[in-house]
This record gives structure tokens, C-alpha cells and sequence, in this order.
């Protein structure tokens, strides 16, 4: 069974960006803003949940720049267009890649909103401009967890991973899909 863009829309893409916005808003309704306090939740030894702020994209590169909240302002833009320009010309025409789709909609919608919303409830810009206030935008992040071994390969971490949420998730699983959907597509193109 083929599932339809608007199957997929309502079962996978909707209900995670609800769940991505949720989370993200228990974060910021619950944890101190950075630089006003800290809190955090040791559910493990090696899974916490914290509040962190990132303007930039994977692994907070281009946190504190000018040039990130426009650049990923942007971007999502882009890829939006991109996946309805490939969606229609057919590339996405097995499973996986359809799931992946589903997933990064998902991941893009949930990190744009945040963008678009969050730098309006920073209490250090509730004086300042709409647009210093747009340009202040970040994404939520709050799930940090301890990798055996990682501090080998980034040995400033300690070993914990860049913290992410529910949106980097689908990103991540999207890629995996779309990766593993090439080799269906070989497989198919093979006499």
C-alpha cells in the first residue's frame, strides 16, 4: 500500500510536530531561561533533560552569530520547496522515503516554529523591537544524553551528546530513511 501525502501528513508529520511543540513549550514554561538560573532533570545516570537555546543548526554551529537566525530562516524555506518539487516529480515513490518525508516535515515545521516564536519570550528582548525580537529566535533543545566512547571523538563533551529534542529526532531518523530508501530504488533500477 502506497500511502498518500495527506495520509502521512496527519498520521506521522502532525501528531510529532504536536508532540515536538509540547515538549518545547513544557521546557521553556518550566526551566529557567539560560543565563537566568538552571534546572535540570536527571531521569538517568546517562539521560537528562536541560534547557538549552540554539540559533544555529546540528551540533549548535553558528550559535551566536548574525548571520545564523537569518540563514535559517531561510533554509527550511528551501527544503520545503525542494521535497514538493521532488514529491511531485515522483522521487519519493517507495515506503521509506515517503516516511522520511512525513518525518522531515516534521523535524522542519517544529524547529521553524520555534524560530518564528520563541525569541518573543526571552526576557532580555521583551522591551526591544519585533524584529530583534524575530532575530532572536532559537530552537528548544532539552534532551542530553552520555554516549560511552564519545568523549573520545569530541573530548570537550565529557562524553554527552549535543543536546537535541523530538524535531532533531525525525531529522535524523528522515536521513536514515532516505538513505536506506536509495538502496530499495538500486535494487529496483538492477535486471
Amino acid at each position: 500500500m502506497n500511502l498518500s501525502f495527506r495520509q502521512l501528513f496527519l498520521w506521522l508529520t502532525l501528531p510529532l510536530f504536536v508532540l515536538d511543540q509540547i515538549s518545547k513549550w513544557w521546557i521553556v514554561l518550566n526551566f529557567p531561561e539560560p543565563g537566568y538560573g538552571f534546572r535540570q532533570i536527571e531521569l538517568t545516570s546517562w539521560f537528562h533533560i536541560i534547557r538549552v537555546h540554539n540559533q544555529g543548526v546540528a551540533f549548535g554551529m553558528g550559535n551566536g552569530t548574525t548571520w545564523a537566525p537569518i540563514v535559517f530562516f531561510f533554509v527550511p524555506m528551501i527544503a520545503l520547496f525542494g521535497i514538493r518539487h521532488f514529491w511531485k516529480k515522483g522521487i519519493f515513490a517507495n515506503r521509506p522515503s515517503r516516511i522520511a518525508v512525513a518525518l522531515l516535515l516534521a523535524g522542519i515545521f517544529g524547529n521553524f516554529t520555534d524560530r518564528l516564536f520563541q525569541g518573543f519570550q526571552l526576557q532580555r528582548y521583551a522591551d526591544e523591537s519585533f524584529w530583534t525580537r524575530l532575530s532572536e529566535g532559537y530552537v528548544v533543545d532539552f534532551i542530553s544524553i552520555w554516549l560511552p566512547g564519545f568523549e573520545k571523538i569530541m573530548p570537550d563533551s565529557g562524553g554527552w551528546w549535543p543536546t537535541f529534542n523530538v524535531a532533531d529526532s525525525c531529522i535524523c531518523i528522515a536521513a536514515a530513511l532516505l538513505f536506506i530508501s536509495g538502496f530499495f530504488e538500486e535494487k529496483k533500477a538492477k535486471p
